[in-house]
């Protein structure tokens, strides 16, 4: 991939997206990493965190921060990078996400590793993302939810690397189509 587009990556937090994401775009000519939770971290005051059940204000934030992303994304790939969109995007929320972006081609990549495998890694992380959520809430969310588009990966196995060879070899599974599938 070597004429910019976008690859979005989701998944539960401690999937390994962040680490996925930025491998990813050292393998490409030409990259740049867009982190979501960038967006959310600019909030200086005011921040509305997202509880279960989440606040009004705290959608609200969460579809700026999409937003955001999606916008970040299609300027890089305007530019001629390929924008990696690295951000937990579920639900329906991930065919929406899709629908922002303007750049073409578009990429979905699921990163699904078992249930046990999220909780132990949420264990080792220096920062804990889960909050009122639990790795289960995410994982059933993601399953239950979220719509089956894109590459879908079960990296429990895998290193980051062994993930992004996956990747780059799914690609063209990765393809959004312009009219997701509903979940």
């Amino acid at each position: 991939m070597d004429n910019g587009g976008v690859i979005v990556i989701t998944g539960a937090m401690a999937a390994g997206k962040s680490t996925v994401a930025q491998a990813l775009a050292k393998r490409l000519p030409r990259a740049a990493h867009v982190r979501g939770d960038l967006f959310r971290r600019m909030i200086v005051s005011g921040r509305a965190d997202f509880g279960h059940p989440p606040s009004a204000e705290a959608e609200a934030q969460l579809a700026l921060r999409y937003r955001l992303a999606a916008t970040v994304a299609d300027e890089y790939a305007r530019a001629g990078f390929t924008a990696i969109v690295q951000d937990v995007i579920l639900g329906a929320d991930l065919a929406r996400f899709v629908d922002l972006l303007t750049a073409r081609p578009r990429h979905v990549v699921v990163l699904a590793p078992r249930v046990e495998v999220l909780a132990e890694r949420e264990e080792l992380r220096p920062k804990q993302g889960y909050g009122e959520w639990t790795p289960a809430d995410l994982d059933s969310s993601l399953r239950a939810e979220t719509p089956r588009i894109g590459l879908w990966l079960d990296t429990s196995d895998q290193t980051p690397e062994e993930t992004v060879d996956a990747i780059l070899a799914g690609l063209p599974e990765a393809a959004s189509r312009d009219r997701p599938e509903p979940a």
